[in-house]
């Protein structure tokens, strides 16, 4: 996956389409001489510290924290190697490769990222004491329309490219008639309240995301973010002051007062003010007593002028910026007298804090923020909201099953104030069995309080256990149906021909070969002439016992045979092998069975596991690994089968490593799969 520009959904626009005949003279010639020069300088500039990133990040769906691959673009600010990209590509991340303009790769971490404008900081980790080459930013209040700007980046995650294009909009910002629909949220935020893109028409595709966009001076002026037609880019200096924030602290710290605003009505004459459209219950505002209907005409000194879209995000990031240690004076026009209102601004929460797997539970929690408890209409924040469900696990197979949005507040009548509580909890039910564990769970859905039993626990893979030992005949057989008799000119002819006859086996040693015919049993005539008795040989074999001889009575040809033949123990069916499941990589494997290795000719000795099963999102499947694969080694390690697979992956659990590599079998090829796994989650 390729961390692309975000795009809106397509709108019915009217295109108005000008078609210009150009001078073939000034095509042939390109761009003037001094554009050129300077487009040169620029990119010299800037692209030492261009940064390609390959991103790990997690996700949670049904139930699982899921992983996927995506690469962005990068830039970097700082000597010590910290860039600065987009939230939407390395947020989320847990493992970043980075290849630098030099080809140099590198791995990084996370430093801060923050959804509300969409910019994050990720830092090189080189191994030895490096000063990199840094990029400078530009004023960006200074941006004018029509000003050229180039758009540097990695798209489709090729190496770094540079293309050129004008500011087409320096306020752009989404218009009211996209709908809820058409904003920009990334984690629940609503990016479009603090940020009024750059609207240009440099190109820019998926993999740009994270990279600069620059003025001629050589300048980043914007960090590339969205794509609706025009490219879209984060302003420099709301950037700049973002990744300040991150590289200082760790995160953004905003102020919360509680109101929600709009542009004021178009029939209003008076350019003052901005319309408060609601006042959330328990905030700053509320206490102050803002009321719904109220025009706030001044912030603390600043006076307040939102008529238009374009003018709300300066005013937000007003009130986001106030301090939360002292009053502010709201000055409101109610009811056509003005009167002044004091409210002590409050730290603003993440609307959603970061989910966690609860495997034993099947369920993916996250804690309440105070904003997203106010949302679901809940008087705290104590419980772990359910986000997802694993379809077929202990919560989803509960009676009633846990749901998304729902609430647990209590496990076995013991309060649950936030996941971190359920967590240990969950891990000292489940401390000292293999079995699960039945639960009394407690949760609130919207209104109203329900009891479930959950199951709680990973529940080991059983041995399947042996069939009964039966007597087999090392052979695989078709019935001579009517049709094929009557073909052959013998009506009259039943029985079975043999379709294969299984190498090194008493039946190759008696003589017999794919094609004969078997006709009789010790002289006991066969009847099967037609699919639905393909069984008739087997069952005639299943009476006697392991070692025994039979005599078959073959046709070959034109002649007529009797072949002794020593019957064997029948081997153990796929479904009877030993299987051992990963839960780290999320993967199965079980023991090669006899049939394995018959229908795909595998060597007879080499020793191997066989993938039975890849979890979508899992390490295993991010590592390319595939059911069916033989893995034949783990770091070096021969793996035979799966006892010596589940010590190899257990000894590697406890070391750590960096890096993990897997020897696979695939077809008639081999091949070192590496995973990098992220052993802090």
């Amino acid at each position: 996956m390729i961390s692309s520009p975000v795009r809106w959904p397509q709108l019915s626009l009217a295109v108005v389409v000008v078609i210009a005949f150009a001078n073939p003279v000034v095509r042939a010639m390109g761009p003037p001489d001094s554009l050129r020069a300077a487009v040169d300088a620029a990119v010299s500039r800037v692209k030492p510290a261009l940064v390609r990133i390959q991103v790990v990040s997690t996700y949670y769906s049904e139930g699982r924290e899921q992983k996927q691959q995506n690469v962005g673009s990068g830039v970097i600010i700082s000597q010590e190697g910290h860039l600065i990209t987009n939230h939407h590509v390395a947020g989320h991340g847990t493992r970043f490769f980075c290849t630098l303009a030099n080809r140099e790769d590198l791995e990084a971490e996370l430093v801060g990222s923050d959804p509300l404008t969409d910019i994050a900081v990720i830092k090189l980790k080189p191994g030895t004491a490096t000063v990199f080459p840094v990029a400078v930013f530009g004023d960006s209040s200074q941006v004018r329309v029509g000003d050229h700007v180039l758009a540097m980046g990695s798209p489709m995650a090729l190496s770094q490219s540079v293309t050129l294009g004008i500011i087409s909009n320096n306020e752009m910002v989404m218009p009211r008639f996209f709908g809820p629909f058409g904003r920009m949220k990334l984690d629940g935020e609503d990016v479009g309240l603090l940020v009024r893109w750059f609207g240009h028409d440099a190109a820019i595709y998926g993999g740009n995301s994270g990279g600069p966009l620059v003025n001629l001076r050589g300048e980043i002026i914007g960090i590339n973010e969205i794509s609706l037609g025009l490219g879209g880019a984060i302003p420099g200096n709301l950037a700049r002051s973002v990744a300040e924030q991150l590289i200082a602290k760790g995160k953004v710290q905003r102020s919360l007062l509680g109101i929600e605003v709009q542009p004021l009505f178009k029939h209003i004459r008076d350019t003052r003010g901005v319309l408060v459209s609601g006042v959330l219950p328990g905030s700053p505002a509320a206490a102050a007593g803002i009321h719904a209907g109220d025009v706030l005409l001044q912030v603390g000194a600043a006076a307040v002028h939102v008529q238009h879209e374009e003018e709300m995000p300066a005013f937000m990031g007003l009130t986001a910026g106030l301090p939360t240690d002292q009053e502010t004076a709201l000055t409101v026009l109610r009811e056509g007298r003005e009167q002044i209102f004091r409210a002590r601004p409050v730290a603003r929460e993440e609307l959603y804090p970061r989910p966690r797997e609860l495997q034993p539970w099947g369920l993916t929690v996250r804690n309440l923020s105070s904003l997203l408890a106010k949302e679901m209409k809940r008087t705290n924040t104590d419980g772990a909201v359910v986000t997802s469900v694993r379809p077929g696990g202990p919560a989803g197979d509960a009676k009633p099953a846990l749901n998304p949005g729902d609430v647990i507040l209590q496990v076995n009548r013991t309060a649950i104030p936030n996941v971190t509580a359920l967590v240990e909890l969950t891990r000292r039910l489940t401390a000292n069995t293999n079995e699960p564990v039945p639960v009394l769970a407690t949760f609130e859905r919207k209104a109203q309080r329900f009891l479930t039993v959950v199951k709680v626990g990973v529940e080991e893979l059983k041995d399947p256990g042996l069939e009964v030992t039966k007597a087999w005949l090392p052979v695989e057989t078709a019935v001579i149906s009517r049709d094929i008799a009557a073909q052959l000119g013998q009506p009259g002819l039943q029985g079975f021909y043999l379709s294969r006859v299984y190498p090194g086996s008493t039946a190759e040693k008696a003589g017999l070969r794919p094609g004969d015919f078997i006709v009789a049993v010790d002289g006991e005539k066969l009847t099967a002439s037609a699919p639905e008795h393909d069984e008739e040989l087997a069952a005639f074999i299943r009476q006697y016992d392991v070692g025994a001889r039979v005599n078959l009575t073959v046709l070959r040809g034109k002649e007529h045979l009797t072949v002794p033949v020593e019957l064997v123990r029948s081997p153990k069916l796929k479904r009877e092998m030993r299987k051992y499941r990963n839960d780290e990589f999320e993967f199965i494997a079980r023991d090669v069975a006899f049939f394995d290795k018959a229908e795909e000719q595998l060597p007879e000795h080499e020793p191997a596991v066989l993938v039975e099963e890849v979890t979508s999102g899992g390490w295993a499947e991010l590592g390319t690994l595939q059911i069916d694969d033989l893995i034949t080694h783990v770091d070096g390690q021969p793996i035979p089968n799966v006892e010596s697979l589940r010590t190899t992956m257990e000894t590697i659990k406890m070391r750590r490593p960096k890096a993990v590599v897997m020897q696979v079998r695939r077809g008639i090829h081999t091949k070192f799969l590496e995973f990098e796994p992220d052993w802090k989650n």
